[in-house]
């Protein structure tokens, strides 16, 4: 068997495969090798493609006599990468007819998403944990303390009453948020199809959220363009979500400036939207953000200030909800700050 026969079967391939005789010389690339490590390698040394120890270790085996060996190695090409490698010993006469000399074709599939999957499914674990063990220590230590030495003292079991009631609610709040979070994630890829006005229901959001504006002493301003059509297609409940969010965000991050406004308007083409969408702008006094947190306030468990975030109640995983809800209507959301003039949270959402 030529080794061009194979051509047309290993170039159907998305891995990148080699073969390569006895003496490491690569002998056959395919289409996807080419195209990762470069045209000009046929009849060098594999070491010059693949500078890995790993990689080498388990060629050498098969070349050896093993028939089949597997490793996982890391290359930077130009990208950091991780790549499954599979190393297959082929026998002499199937490429050239050779009885003496064996070859190896070597495989190299991208695996770079599972890995990074399986760290962010860590990451999520840990950061769960976390959250849920603080709440969870303190309401352990408060009623070890009311059991013992504050059993029979009254203004010290009212405050830790207190305290253990907000404690509570936190966790309720973080089961609450990571089960919506869940949620969304599931529906992701099923587009709503429900005729949702967004002129009531962030009416109806303001309602909902002024006694806590009250209590921080903030206003809340709507506007809202002339002439303006302010349907979309949507889910109602998340749509609802997204704006509680950032709104109730800019009352308790952003609200020392005294004014929150809500402004909706019609954008035409804008970045990121082909059709014509509505822009919601969530605009703040407050102390703004610096540059450097911005492109993270999306990831899950982050905090620009966790002692105040959690001060105020915040999980760490509403922004993240806010982008998960975006991406199923097909909008998005951009965040422009300068330091002590405040923020703007601005919505966009496709007609």
């Amino acid at each position: 068997m030529q080794l061009e026969l194979l051509l047309p079967v290993v170039n159907g391939l998305t891995a990148s495969v080699f073969v390569v005789d006895a003496d490491r010389q690569i002998l056959l690339i395919n289409d996807a090798g080419r195209a990762l490590f470069g045209d000009e390698l046929v009849g060098v040394d594999l070491v010059q493609a693949i500078r890995n120890p790993r990689c080498l270790k388990a060629i050498a085996k098969v070349l050896e006599g093993r028939k089949k060996t597997q490793t996982v190695i890391t290359l930077q090409n130009p990208v950091r990468t991780t790549y499954q490698v599979t190393v297959t010993r082929l026998g002499p006469r199937i490429l050239t007819g050779d009885e003496d000399e064996p070859r190896a074709v070597i495989s190299l599939e991208n695996i770079s998403h599972i890995f990074e999957a399986e760290q962010m499914r860590s990451e999520f674990v840990a950061n769960v944990s976390h959250e849920l063990r603080s709440p969870l220590t303190a309401l352990n230590g408060f009623i070890e303390t009311l059991k013992g030495a504050a059993k029979d003292d009254d203004l010290a079991r009212e405050r830790f009453l207190d305290i253990m009631e907000q404690e509570a609610r936190r966790m309720n709040r973080l089961i609450g948020d990571l089960l919506s979070l869940s949620k969304v994630e599931a529906d992701a890829h099923i587009r709503p199809e429900e005729q949702v006005d967004l002129t009531p229901l962030i009416k109806q959001v303001i309602t909902v959220l002024e006694p806590l504006a009250k209590r921080e002493n903030v206003k809340l301003r709507l506007i809202i363009a002339d002439d303006i059509e302010t349907t979309v297609l949507g889910d109602h409940d998340q749509l609802q979500q997204v704006f509680v969010n950032l709104v109730e965000n800019a009352i308790k991050y952003g609200g020392m400036g005294g004014l929150i406004t809500i402004a909706i308007s019609s954008k035409d083409k804008t970045a990121g939207i082909r059709s014509q969408a509505l822009q919601i702008d969530i605009i703040d006094q407050g102390a703004g953000i610096k540059a450097e947190h911005i492109p993270r306030l999306t990831e899950r468990f982050y905090r620009v200030d966790k002692g105040r975030s959690r001060e105020k109640g915040g999980t760490g995983l509403g922004l993240a909800i806010v982008k998960h809800i975006l991406a199923r209507h097909r909008g998005r959301l951009q965040v422009t700050s300068e330091i002590n003039k405040g923020s703007t949270f601005t919505v966009f959402l496709p007609r």
